[in-house]
């Protein structure tokens, strides 16, 4: 008899989430609208709005080449990648290959049906200047994969920077992407 009593406890705590989680993106985008978002980026914190399988703030951006993405895999982590254009990411796939797919691609066999692309508070891609080519260049290459020390992460943070070092979770990721372009960061789904 218990039982179902601790379920529809479970119910209402998760209902709770959920609709703190949505009343916190709303605040996040009303600030955003109005001009008074975070900008700066505070060393050891992750991303302002991080993707959420809720929406975001609800503007839509046109991904840029160089830009890094993102989507959920099964509602629990989230897989990077770079963009490249027409319709195009490279991401690093759990067999070591890096690989350029379509956005579709991207996608499929993972739990989202959204892409998100790493900006700032005035929703502007943060791309670096040489993002785009390490990517390229990076493409039908192998890495000894490893789901904590050489991810999507790490290769999404190594074209980024240049640097090779493990990236171990999306929220360290953030961390570096903020410090390395002075940011705080906000993840805005794209349009496809």
């Amino acid at each position: 008899m218990a039982f179902p009593l601790i379920w529809l406890g479970v119910a209402a705590v998760g209902a709770a989430l959920v609709a703190e989680e949505k009343e916190k993106q709303k605040n996040i985008a009303s600030k955003r609208r109005r001009g008074q978002a975070k900008s700066d980026h505070v060393f050891g914190e992750s991303a302002e709005l991080v993707p959420s399988l809720w929406g975001t703030d609800g503007q839509k951006v046109r991904p840029v080449p160089g830009s890094i993405v993102c989507c959920f895999v099964y509602g629990v982590i989230e897989h990077t990648g770079i963009w490249i254009g027409d319709d195009t990411l490279v991401e690093l796939h759990g067999s070591g290959l890096v690989r350029a797919v379509s956005a579709r691609r991207f996608l499929a066999g993972r739990s989202g049906s959204r892409i998100y692309q790493a900006g700032n508070h005035l929703h502007q891609a943060l791309v670096g200047d040489t993002t785009l080519e390490r990517a390229k260049q990076a493409i039908f290459s192998y890495r000894e994969y490893d789901v904590f020390d050489n991810n999507c992460h790490r290769f999404v943070w190594q074209c980024v920077s240049g640097e090779d070092i493990t990236v171990s979770s999306f929220g360290k990721l953030n961390n570096h992407i903020g410090s390395y372009f002075s940011q705080a960061v906000y993840w805005d789904e794209i349009y496809q």
